[in-house]
């Protein structure tokens, strides 16, 4: 068995290719960096070191190999070819970039072989229904070639959690991260035949609520520990919810994000108020170290539409119901400006700058003046740009 994976970081080698490698993948590593691929292809072996408070484990990764997709653009299609599976972890706005060689790959398959599934692993909602919708456009797949296209690729929407933190300079490909881990697949691309054998996965047939409970929970919470964390000056995750008043902020909004699940996907309250204890125990891990830069980078991304705050906030707000502790968090990401090594937070600061407070929430936030949480927005935004 064989999958390609694209995105050779460590959510990639330490997450995908721990699940793909203990299943008996081989694992095709593509990506752009020189360097990651240079040293994958120096090395016959890695190893993934899961933290816990109960002490850690550690698996060696193996039988992998690594390609260069931006020099070697043809041997990444020959592997697709004869893969069984695509997987990637390269952010959401990336996926338009490696839709073109899958397409070529995708279409170079035979009709008669099992469809290869296409799985994106990243941290948005339909994140493969996404990248499918790049690979299905005239300029990757022709038209005529889209009616038996379902005859070689599947594509399953995916949720995944598990917290991988900066990792040691000296590390190499070794990475580090918390033992806890989800990955949550569609079962229903894969009606005709079996979803393909990976250890570890959760087949679903509706897996909106699960996402939404991850990102809503996993992702809201360890935001707002950062952003609010970052304003106070404190150095990482576990620091910031050391602090009475910025762990209060956490649980207020989870408090909010938790009705928004258990009244729209019928979870049992019991059930979300445990799974918020686990969240806050997770992201809080003294061993994770997870510097409050790190986790608030991208502030753009995780300010928009259907992010972590404003998502859930914009639902709340046309149900009428409380979502004040969102709206705070939404401040201080607004807050996170010109940080070093972050672009986002310093086009943010831009944006902020030389635009209207509407405008800002236009472009930042997607929202329009026909939403009733885009006041709000607003009067943030201009807090924030007063006080600048």
């Amino acid at each position: 068995m064989k999958a390609v994976h694209f995105g050779a970081g460590n959510i990639g080698r330490g997450f995908v290719a721990e699940f793909l490698h203990n299943s008996g993948y081989e694992v095709v590593f593509c990506d752009v960096m020189d360097s990651i691929i240079d040293q994958l292809q120096n090395s016959k072996s890695y190893k993934v070191i899961q933290v816990g408070a109960e002490g850690n484990s550690t698996t060696t990764i193996s039988n992998y190999r690594a390609i260069n997709s931006k020099t070697h653009e043809a041997d990444v299609i020959k592997e697709i070819t004869t893969a069984d599976i695509v997987t990637c972890s390269v952010g959401p706005n990336i996926l338009k970039f490696i839709a073109p060689v899958i397409a070529k790959g995708v279409d170079a398959r035979p009709n008669d072989a099992t469809p290869i599934a296409v799985i994106a692993c990243e941290n948005a909602i339909g994140a493969t229904d996404t990248l499918a919708e790049h690979i299905k456009h005239p300029k990757n797949t022709s038209e005529e070639r889209l009616d038996d296209h379902h005859e070689r690729a599947r594509y399953a929407n995916s949720a995944i959690d598990r917290i991988v933190p900066a990792q040691d300079p000296d590390a190499g490909l070794d990475v580090k991260l918390e033992k806890f881990y989800e990955w949550v697949v569609e079962r229903s691309p894969f009606h005709d035949h079996e979803p393909p054998a990976i250890k570890g996965v959760k087949w679903v047939d509706d897996l909106i609520p699960y996402i939404e409970r991850k990102l809503f929970t996993v992702n809201t919470g360890h935001a707002a520990a950062a952003y609010h964390g970052y304003y106070h000056q404190k150095t990482t995750v576990y620091d910031a919810l050391q602090d009475k008043a910025i762990l209060d902020e956490v649980r207020r909004a989870l408090s909010e994000t938790s009705t928004l699940i258990v009244g729209k996907h019928g979870i049992e309250a019991a059930e979300q108020a445990e799974y918020v204890e686990k969240i806050i125990t997770r992201i809080g891990n003294p061993h994770l170290e997870d510097a409050v830069e790190r986790v608030g980078r991208a502030p753009l991304r995780k300010l928009s539409r259907k992010e972590r705050f404003i998502g859930p906030a914009a639902e709340l707000a046309e149900e009428g119901k409380p979502f004040d502790a969102l709206l705070d968090a939404a401040e201080m990401a607004f807050r996170f400006q010109n940080v070093e090594g972050d672009e986002e937070s310093e086009e943010l600061a831009k944006i902020m700058a030389g635009s209207e407070a509407e405008a800002v929430v236009e472009k930042v936030c997607g929202l329009t003046k026909t939403d009733k949480l885009f006041e709000h927005v607003v009067k943030v935004v201009q807090k924030v740009q007063a006080e600048a």
